[in-house]
């Protein structure tokens, strides 16, 4: 029985050998037991292509594809639906997941049957090379998703059973671009919880450039509405939550070299 399912949503992948490096990185995992279910989301480049050219190499790999360009969480879910492991790992398509990755998550979950979800550290990279890094907190609480997510999205594992709980990612307008931050949100509010390695087991790819735009308002005003639910339901839209629901939209109003070396603080 396969005890983790992988699950990648791609859209006209910019660099295809960082996507050959991405999927190699789970090749090589000192954990063997897991598939790997990668989605087209829709692509009109050769993307589609490259990755049954990619899966050829390993019986373990598994592309699914449509037409038309749906967005990140309704190609998991459609991940979701093809997934029989007992555990769901994430990972994208331009990072590296380091060897050792998957044996030290399945490990936790194993004996650690009152987390649902469990992250990881990471370096942060470019193409010049490593730049910074991301940390997150160990122990994650409901407040904690007061100023951003505590979980990396693409370096997490999750219990299905608890994901199925949650009916998986939510389609709607305002999850467009923080799909994890209210998924993660609304397992909390459910009871799950979760806990991050405190180990660098994951390569992150962030462009370090002060001349890269930022998210647009309107998606800005999304992730307000995203955090104006889940604080509702987790019960901490008090004065504090209310300030942190309009935090986006007040950081989009920054001009970008600040917003630039903001940045730099945070890595």
């Amino acid at each position: 029985m396969v005890k983790v399912s992988v699950i990648m949503g791609v859209y006209n992948c910019k660099d295809k050998k960082m996507l050959k490096k991405s999927i190699d990185s789970i090749i090589n995992q000192t954990y063997s037991n897991w598939e790997y279910i990668i989605c087209n989301d829709g692509s009109t480049d050769n993307t589609l292509e490259e990755l049954n050219k990619i899966v050829q190499v390993d019986s373990r790999i598994k592309v699914i594809s449509y037409d038309k360009n749906k967005g990140l969480n309704y190609a998991l879910n459609m991940c979701l639906k093809e997934a029989k492991g007992t555990y769901i790992a994430r990972q994208d398509d331009d990072d590296i997941s380091l060897k050792e990755r998957f044996k030290k998550q399945v490990d936790f979950l194993d004996k650690h049957s009152e987390y649902a979800i469990v992250g990881t550290l990471a370096d942060v990279f470019d193409d010049s090379g490593k730049w910074g890094e991301y940390n997150v907190e160990e122990k994650p609480t409901k407040t904690s998703f007061y100023w951003n997510s505590p979980f990396m999205h693409p370096n997490i594992m999750m219990r299905k059973e608890a994901l199925d709980n949650c009916q998986g990612y939510r389609i709607s307008k305002e999850t467009r671009r923080c799909e994890d931050l209210d998924l993660f949100m609304r397992m909390y509010a459910k009871g799950y919880k979760g806990y991050n390695i405190q180990e660098k087991l994951y390569e992150y790819r962030i462009v370090n450039d002060p001349k890269k735009k930022y998210r647009p308002m309107k998606y800005r005003i999304d992730e307000a509405v995203v955090r104006y639910k889940g604080y509702k339901a987790m019960h901490i839209l008090n004065i504090k939550g209310l300030f942190y629901v309009f935090k986006p939209i007040i950081i989009g109003l920054i001009p970008q070299k600040i917003l630039y070396h903001i940045k730099q603080k945070q890595y």
